[in-house]
């Protein structure tokens, strides 16, 4: 018998750990290469694991739920010459044909049994769906309301993708067995402080920062004793940005820098090209590019920004691949990365910024999109906020803050003497690591951005 350890994979720089959503195999199942066995969720991304082997699954050793560390083996493939992987391609294709009808004739019966026992599906502003179930929707053309309505079998009542084709073969079938999740009216249970779920050891290295991670499915909501309280448990993502967080505090010494940059040249010529930018690139021309190339370009003049520590070493980073903070409809953050920054031409980290925003709004980013991230900016701005004092997102050892862009009386200098005029004003906020960071590196750094945005040149 010839063994292949299949072990929980590292999906992104700093991840150390994934919880296993929803198998997609049985012990004695035959697989092919490729073949999905399950889903993972990290801090990072939610993935399907193929199968680098053929074989047929003799161990599982972790459940739904569970949270593994990455390297440990979750399952063990035989590759030994099993009748049931060597038939023939006629066999095999009579075999798939019976098991087929077997299938679709044992769901319409099963139909009334198995699905009322699925756990309710989840408001839709609540519910999450990995990119092959919503995928598998759009070709059998079910709507969002009906995908909503569909029970789910997953951990915490995900809907999961076997779930989803159970549904279509039975749809497709004249309806038969098809069954939707009605509102579930029993009353939540309470939640005891005993009873409340711990945090994330704040060891965990999971990247994030006032920007992190992707969507996950939200926790039960319960009701609390006292009168006019609802305790809703936070989901595991969420926990593990709180604790993110908290160690990044504990970690770095934070010192927040604030300028005020004068934006009117560069608001003045993106109102002028904005059209023709978008005919000729595909790409709405935002701000975020220009402020992206001057950050970049200040990290090339201060390479002592692009580092990280380790211990009592600091270790300057090659490559300037500056994070771009994006928000999700769920309210979480993530964090996709522009690779060599420092490379690409305005038009270049225009797209860039564009799909990789794009991308992060419909849970599409892979392993690779998120990690690497050597400095990060997050934009206040979008939210009409002045300014902030964002928290760096480790192990980087800055971040910046990006705040509205308003118009505000200003006094200019001229030949004839000071006048007042009505600029476009913007403040931008520096957070970093005072143990590499001093004040005058960070002033300087800061400085660099806000000279290089006011004297803008086309």
């Amino acid at each position: 018998m010839s063994r292949f350890e299949i072990k929980m994979p590292k999906l992104g720089e700093s991840i150390t750990e994934g919880t296993i959503v929803s198998w997609s195999v049985q012990v004695g199942d035959v697989i092919k290469e490729d073949d999905v066995l399950f889903e993972v969720n990290t801090a990072k991304v939610s993935a399907e694991i193929p199968s680098p082997v053929a074989g047929k699954i003799v161990e599982i050793l972790f459940q739904e739920g569970d949270t593994v560390a990455v390297g440990t083996v979750v399952a063990v493939v035989d590759m030994g010459g099993d009748d049931e992987v060597s038939e023939s391609p006629a066999g095999t294709a009579e075999s798939a044909k019976v098991a087929a009808a077997d299938n679709v004739a044992s769901d319409a019966s099963a139909a009334a049994r198995e699905l009322p026992e699925a756990q309710a599906a989840k408001s839709e502003d609540e519910r999450w769906y990995s990119p092959v179930v919503l995928q598998l929707a759009r070709e059998a053309r079910i709507l969002q309301e009906e995908l909503d309505k569909i029970p789910g079998t997953g951990y915490q009542g995900r809907l999961s993708k076997k779930d989803i084709k159970r549904y279509i073969i039975r749809k497709q079938n004249g309806g038969a067995g098809v069954a939707v999740a009605k509102p579930d009216v029993t009353p939540a249970p309470k939640v005891s402080a005993a009873a409340a779920p711990k945090p994330v050891s704040a060891a965990s290295p999971a990247q994030g920062t006032s920007a992190s991670v992707a969507s996950r499915p939200s926790s039960a909501t319960a009701t609390s004793s006292a009168e006019g309280i609802e305790v809703k448990e936070m989901d595991r993502v969420r926990r593990m940005i709180a604790d993110h967080m908290v160690m990044s505090k504990h970690t770095s010494p934070h010192v927040t820098t604030l300028v005020e940059v004068d934006m009117t040249k560069l608001v003045k010529w993106r109102e002028k090209n904005k059209e023709a930018f978008l005919k000729r690139e595909g790409v709405k021309l935002t701000y975020m590019p220009a402020i992206t190339e001057a950050t970049a370009k200040a990290l090339v003049a201060y390479p002592q920004v692009n580092v990280s520590v380790e211990g009592y070493n600091i270790l300057f980073k090659k490559h300037i691949n500056v994070g771009i903070a994006v928000s999700q409809n769920d309210g979480n953050l993530i964090v996709p990365v522009v690779r060599d920054a420092d490379r690409l031409n305005l038009s270049g980290l225009a797209i860039a910024i564009d799909g990789l925003a794009a991308k992060a709004r419909v849970n599409k980013l892979t392993p690779d999109d998120i990690a690497g991230g050597t400095f990060t900016i997050t934009n206040f701005g979008t939210f009409k906020s002045l300014f902030g004092t964002p928290i760096i997102n480790q192990p980087q050892v800055a971040i910046l803050g990006v705040g509205v862009i308003e118009k505000k009386p200003a006094v200019m200098e001229t030949p004839e003497g000071d006048v007042i005029a009505i600029r476009h004003k913007m403040y931008l906020s520096l957070s970093y690591d005072h143990r590499v960071v001093d004040g005058s590196l960070g002033g300087n750094f800061l400085y660099f951005i806000k000279n290089y945005l006011e004297n803008w040149n086309e």
